[in-house]
């Protein structure tokens, strides 16, 4: 394989792009150590080397503390490693590393987002929160229902309105429109705000 770029990213930092699109960060000491310029070739072992001794190491490494400083989805922790310049390969392996030992799970992800944001949110922003995050469909369905199974949006809303000290006997139309709008931007169904501040409040 041929080496046809090498470019810098930072101070510190170089791209190193080989003829079958095949891209990686190195630092430029380590170009340096491997001896890697423009226009020479790179033998499979020496990349094969690199991809074990340099790639993949600092790779999972970065996987383990990305995760120790906030828990994160498997799709938001493959993000963070692409704007690193990982391969994709390198990348699917730290994945796979920092899943073996449980510290990556979505499904655990989406219960404690549920349970953190469901006295503050409605039951649909969440879920379009959690499929933004990249959580399985299937899985955003599933902790919804375990989360919502004692408490319905209705429950939600009025809880909020009362939050808000809002009554239906002493509102005026521009309160009711100000109450109706901050419970909109929070995701709640209009039909089930209007049914709390009209009937249950």
């Amino acid at each position: 394989m041929q080496i046809v770029q090498i470019s810098e990213l930072d101070k510190k930092r170089v791209r190193v792009r080989l003829d079958d699109g095949y891209e990686f960060a190195l630092y430029k000491s380590e170009k340096r150590q491997y001896g890697l310029q423009e226009g020479e070739e790179l033998s499979s072992g020496q990349l094969e080397e690199l991809r074990l001794q340099v790639l993949i190491k600092r790779a999972r490494r970065r996987a383990m503390h990305l995760l120790e400083r906030m828990d994160r989805t498997e799709n938001q922790l493959r993000m963070k490693l692409r704007q690193g310049y990982y391969p994709e390969d390198v990348i699917e392996d730290a994945i796979a590393y920092v899943k073996s030992y449980h510290y990556l799970d979505d499904l655990r992800y989406a219960q404690n987002y549920v349970l953190r944001c469901k006295g503050q949110k409605s039951r649909r922003m969440i879920q379009m929160e959690l499929q933004g995050k990249g959580v399985s469909k299937q899985w955003v369905q599933q902790v919804l229902e375990e989360g919502y199974q004692q408490e319905d949006e209705q429950e939600q809303i009025l809880r909020w309105v009362r939050k808000k000290n809002y009554s239906s006997q002493t509102a005026d139309i521009k309160e009711k429109h100000r109450i109706y709008q901050f419970l909109m931007r929070k995701g709640f169904c209009p039909d089930d705000i209007l049914h709390v501040l009209d009937y249950l409040t």
